[in-house]
């Protein structure tokens, strides 16, 4: 059934989801080997670095209102007590700061260190 969806999420993903798999695809060169809409422990999500115990979700306007924020917290409380890393990008942060969302998704991954 979680495959089935997975499959489903995949054909309807977001403009910002696309953008940002071009992009996190390329770190493969570098050793890291990411998942688009795979299930994890029941919950699917966008993307998934499974050897680095790194999930990546890119949220719409929908994750910023009362439900989808207590949705979100409840699922990611779960991701985190499983050991995961959960970073969390605004559609507009991927259309409009790419380059600072894979920053931070590297230093995430130990790729690099964060400057701020």
């Amino acid at each position: 059934m979680a495959n089935q969806i997975a499959r489903k999420l995949r054909k309807t993903e977001t403009v910002a989801e696309k953008r940002l798999w071009r992009e996190i695809r390329k770190l493969r060169v570098m050793g890291y080997h990411f998942r688009r809409q795979p299930p994890v422990d029941g919950y699917i999500v966008d993307f998934a670095c499974l050897a680095h115990l790194v999930v990546i979700e890119v949220d719409g306007y929908q994750h910023g209102e009362d439900a989808g924020l207590q949705k979100d917290s409840t699922r990611d409380a779960h991701l985190r007590w499983r050991g995961f890393d959960v970073l969390r990008f605004s559609n507009g942060d991927v259309r409009d700061h790419l380059d600072g969302v894979i920053l931070e998704i590297l230093a995430k991954l130990g790729a690099v260190v964060k400057q701020d």
